[in-house]
């Protein structure tokens, strides 16, 4: 099994969550379900990236990146991209 690193935008919200897990798919819903306190008020999500790795110690350098100034300013641009693709998408 490989370790991936996600990053979640609120739809609704300017908020980026930055997680690391084994079942990506389950914790993405467990978000957008309201099961997490930390990002139950900024439902619902969009994934903006997903990054997979071998071992949990990668996926969690790259996890801490992520969180980090450079890392934010990274997801900043993705998650813009990420809104004009699907503005024009629709």
């Amino acid at each position: 099994m490989k370790w991936s690193v996600y990053a979640l935008r609120s739809v609704s919200r300017n908020y980026i969550y930055v997680g690391l897990s084994l079942d990506v798919e389950r914790r993405v819903r467990q978000h957008d379900e309201g099961r997490e306190k930390t990002t139950r008020p900024y439902r619902p999500f969009r994934l903006i990236l997903l990054e997979r790795f071998e071992t949990r110690a990668e996926a969690r350098r790259r996890e801490v990146y992520l969180k980090s100034g450079c890392g934010k300013e990274f997801l900043k641009r993705i998650s813009q991209q990420t809104r004009e693709k699907n503005k024009a998408e629709e």
